[in-house]
């Protein structure tokens, strides 16, 4: 395991794992299609298809069937984000001098095993209850895959933009940790809501929609502490406006998918709007998962007398005084 990776060595891995991020991006949509066009038992076997071991085409022409193109396709998406959570893993333990980061890389592929096997179980025990369980874990999988990619970013490794101990920086914690909390909260209840597939729930549908205003109170508060106490932060403002901004979408698309369920579009374009607009909404959701996660970890820093990177690593990664923050 190497004490000192190069330059190149972090920027190389921090490329590669904002592209597991973006498979994974890739993987919740394709999962979310999946939900909305209820062919989550296309295939009623596991970790075969149709018997066959063939993960490539275990069916002729399988592309050509929706329920077949969406289950199969999640699962042959779902293999390539184990693979690539497995190599950022290893390369993770190999290369990162951290311990503590080494030991999230191992939790990382022990999520993505996990994960699988709850894809798998829910399909042999035909269980909504996993279904639900799998969609919630998958956002979990995905935030700590955020999270992966910040730790290795020049800003988090040369500690830029820490908060000096003061009211306002605890404060801050406090929302930006009930922000992120919250924001899980509602994707749980969105599961709930997305997986029976009996449309509108009377209770979690008011719990959903009464969560969404308290998220929206959230991040506010979390948007107006950093304006006015650490609008001289470039790091942390950039944070908080991506995460208001994801606020605002995701909103937005919740209120019209809320609107299109009630109404019930008849046809084959009421069909597909409900497909975007759902698979929208979750992916946004992923988003903002991800920017309060963030928010909350750089709220979190705490000025330390630990040493500072070396010059010569300073010197090797120009970008960090070039690139804004």
């Amino acid at each position: 395991m190497a004490s000192s990776p190069s330059a190149s060595d972090w920027s190389w891995r921090r490329r590669f794992s904002a592209a597991t991020v973006l498979t994974t991006v890739l993987l919740l949509s394709w999962g979310a299609v999946v939900t909305s066009i209820g062919a989550g038992m296309a295939f009623p076997d596991w970790p075969t298809s149709l018997g066959s071991y063939n993960l490539l085409n275990p069916v002729d022409g399988w592309w050509n069937v929706p329920a077949y193109l969406a289950e199969h396709g999640h699962r042959l998406v779902a293999s390539l984000v184990g693979m690539l959570t497995v190599v950022l893993g290893v390369w993770t333990w190999w290369e990162d001098p951290r311990a503590w980061m080494r030991k999230l890389a191992l939790g990382a592929v022990a999520l993505v095993i996990f994960q699988g096997l709850l894809g798998g179980l829910r399909v042999l025990w035909v269980s909504l209850n996993l279904a639900m369980i799998h969609a919630s874990v998958a956002q979990l999988f995905f935030a700590t895959l955020v999270a992966m990619t910040l730790f290795v970013t020049p800003t988090w490794r040369s500690r830029r933009g820490v908060l000096p101990p003061s009211a306002a920086a605890g404060r801050l914690r406090t929302w930006a940790y009930a922000t992120a909390g919250l924001v899980y909260v509602q994707i749980v209840l969105g599961a709930m809501l997305r997986h029976p597939g009996a449309g509108m729930s009377g209770g979690y549908t008011a719990l959903h929609v009464t969560g969404a205003f308290v998220v929206v109170g959230a991040v506010l508060g979390v948007l107006m502490i950093v304006e006015k106490h650490f609008d001289h932060v470039p790091v942390l403002r950039t944070a908080a406006w991506v995460l208001t901004g994801a606020m605002a979408l995701q909103f937005a698309l919740g209120l019209a998918s809320l609107l299109l369920t009630l109404y019930e579009p008849a046809g084959q374009g009421g069909v597909v709007a409900y497909v975007l607009l759902t698979v929208a909404h979750l992916v946004v959701g992923a988003v903002l998962f991800g920017a309060s996660v963030v928010t909350a970890l750089l709220a979190a820093r705490r000025p330390s007398t630990a040493a500072q990177p070396s010059h010569s690593e300073v010197r090797a990664e120009p970008e960090l005084a070039a690139t804004p923050r």
